[in-house]
């Protein structure tokens, strides 16, 4: 199907919805950004303070370092969880703003996610990695740490 005559002008009040949706996708991201600055913040923190406290945590009962590890697996795991909740969040925003720009004469969004994934990115890896892939690594290394902590204190 053929897409609009370029001669034709767009509904306003579509423009207006499709302006929209594209700063309700902005500040999701910028939402995330801001999660991701607040929960490595804490997981750093607490890493430090296990790291820092260790002669102590050795003498202490094992439920504490038990207590400290489940927390930060705790908050690893929300931590995943939210992040999966924006990439599904963004993920339907950007299907309407494409829904929309199929009506558009231009077609930003859709064919800059077209290039990216038609356009390999140099020698070392074949395809684009989408940001959300990436950044839901972290927690699960943070995770990883902290039943790492809890097996060493377990069985020194």
């Amino acid at each position: 199907m053929p897409g609009p005559d370029p001669g034709d002008i767009p509904d306003p009040r579509v423009i207006e919805l499709y302006k929209m949706a594209v700063e309700m996708a902005d500040r999701i991201s910028a939402r995330r950004g801001t999660a991701n600055a607040f929960f490595l913040t804490v997981q750093t923190t607490l890493i430090s303070v296990v790291g820092l406290s260790t002669p102590t945590l050795k003498q202490a009962p094992w439920w504490i370092t038990l207590a400290v590890c489940l927390a930060g697996v705790t908050l690893s795991a929300s931590w995943w969880l939210q992040l999966r909740s924006y990439r599904d969040l963004n993920g339907a925003k950007f299907r309407v703003i494409n829904s929309i720009e199929e009506n558009l004469p231009v077609k930003i969004f859709s064919q800059e996610w077209e290039y990216l994934k038609a356009d390999p990115v140099p020698s070392w890896r074949k395809r684009y990695a989408e940001l959300g892939a990436v950044e839901r690594a972290v927690p699960t290394v943070f995770a990883m740490i902290y039943i790492l902590l809890l097996l060493g204190r377990l069985f020194r």
